[in-house]
């Protein structure tokens, strides 16, 4: 294991380098949100794009979560960049971001290694962002807490599932699922395929979760099949695209947060 840190690879492309002004943002987004009352969720599912077109929505989940008890964060989402079968776990100890180092579980991800699932590799995350975009909210919201990050290559939704399972734990960790919707559709057709995909996701429907319908697709399916075994509930938080945020509505990237609880 030669490489011990993971340094950012979008900072200055999909948020803020500097790290006073992505705080800034960061609180902006967080400021405009309005929190649910009840318990705080088990899971989330928020978007992984530039912060101008999908960070508001992403503050949308984050906002809902409660920083008290938060000591790990499990966070899952889709490579683009490398092709493989299976789950990806790093080689680093330590993932960096413009607001400091969040260290990683590498104990529990070791212990992953029975899956044959699951392989551990530092090219399918360096130079990733679906999982490094959520770390900086992640530090905003919680402080402290250790990293448990898995890219999802050629996966399947059982596959994902049974990997989450043993890492469920209790109120002291949280899932973070990261993923877009639709990609590059106009924006009435891609308002109408996002629904159907929220309500998939919502009614806990695997089956109604289809290839086309996010990067992410089969992270959310493993953790809708996971939900379901254990009766969660899953609930909206926001649905909007980057037509509505900072796009022209051409061709427009689907972004929706939702929340699940126990």
């Amino acid at each position: 294991m030669n490489e011990r840190v993971r340094v950012p690879a979008v900072a200055g492309m999909f948020y803020p380098a500097d790290p006073a002004e992505l705080r800034q943002m960061i609180q902006g987004f967080m400021a405009g949100v309005e929190t649910v009352s009840g318990p705080p969720p088990k899971a989330i599912i928020v978007p992984h794009a530039g912060y101008v077109y999908s960070g508001a929505i992403a503050a949308g989940g984050y906002a809902q979560v409660d920083p008290g008890p938060v000591r790990r964060v499990v966070l899952l989402g889709p490579s683009h960049r490398v092709f493989f079968q299976g789950l990806a776990a790093p080689e680093t100890l330590i993932w960096r971001t413009p607001l400091g180092g969040v260290p990683v579980d590498f104990e529990l991800l070791q212990s992953l290694s029975t899956f044959p699932q699951i392989l551990f590799s530092e090219k399918a995350h360096r130079e990733e962002h679906s999982l490094e975009v959520q770390l900086p909210f992640l530090q905003q919201r919680l402080g402290d807490f250790k990293l448990v990050p898995l890219a999802v290559g050629d996966s399947t939704a059982k596959e994902v599932s049974e990997v989450l399972d043993p890492l469920w734990g209790g109120p002291e960790t949280l899932i973070v699922i990261s993923s877009d919707l639709s990609h590059y559709e106009p924006y009435a057709q891609a308002v109408e395929k996002d629904k159907s995909t929220a309500d998939a996701i919502t009614g806990l429907n695997v089956r109604g979760l289809d290839a086309d319908r996010a990067c992410g697709l089969i992270p959310i399916a493993g953790l809708v099949q996971q939900a379901r075994q254990r009766n969660l509930r899953a609930e909206l938080l926001d649905l909007r695209n980057s037509g509505d945020t900072a796009g022209s509505r051409d061709q427009v990237v689907g972004y929706g947060a939702f929340a699940f609880y126990e």
